[in-house]
């Protein structure tokens, strides 16, 4: 393996912690999730958004950093390779986008403090989905707090993303994850295990199957 640090991304529904959890088990890599399912904040902010905005992202950034410090700073003596779940910046493109501008400009602050103490990955997957595919897997996957989620809120996650890739200098892969069913077809999966056998240049490589 090539890429010791390998961070799939996309947006809320795409199949990212999915694909995480296999490509960590084919490689036996060390695994990073993001730990959401015990903050408080978020079911709040989906039922009052402009109320716990500030608090939802302000957790989060103080979460993220504070997993991503210790377990990429610390050397692993039984895993060469680590895969995570989310890239760091996640925190500003969803902030920006849930954000008053007062609001905003605090966080930005604060996160140009810490960002710099957080590594990049050495390759970047990014798993694009429509905002229609997105529903269906929120739905599919049934946690109350997502359900009511509008398709203008996802496009707008969606649009963020795009405009941080588009100048992103991290060797990145784009797959459009609505085409391919790695979680239920193991040849389908395949595919995108090979694609680590392969070397890419900084930017985006659009990958088609």
């Amino acid at each position: 393996m090539q890429y010791k640090h390998i961070t799939i991304e996309g947006n809320i529904g795409s199949g990212k912690t999915t694909l995480s959890q296999l490509l960590a088990t084919a490689f036996d890599a060390r695994l990073i999730l993001e730990s959401f399912a015990d903050n408080p904040f978020l079911p709040k902010f989906y039922e009052k958004p402009e109320q716990f905005a500030f608090q939802l992202e302000m957790s989060f950034l103080a979460e993220r950093y504070k997993q991503l410090k210790n377990m990429l700073n610390t050397p692993d003596l039984f895993n060469d390779v680590t895969i995570t779940d989310y890239l760091f910046i996640k925190c500003k493109l969803f902030a920006k986008s849930n954000l008053s501008e007062d609001e905003f400009m605090l966080f930005q602050t604060v996160f140009d403090i810490i960002y710099p103490n957080i590594p990049e990955p050495d390759l970047l997957i990014y798993l694009h989905c429509p905002v229609e595919c997105l529903q269906k897997n929120i739905k599919s996957r049934a946690r109350d707090y997502e359900q009511a989620i509008p398709d203008a809120y996802l496009q707008k996650i969606q649009d963020a993303y795009w405009a941080y890739l588009k100048n992103t200098q991290i060797p990145t892969l784009i797959i459009d994850s609505s085409k391919i069913d790695f979680a239920n077809d193991i040849s389908n999966y395949k595919k995108i295990e090979v694609l680590l056998d392969k070397s890419y240049p900084n930017g985006l490589t659009y990958i088609e199957f």
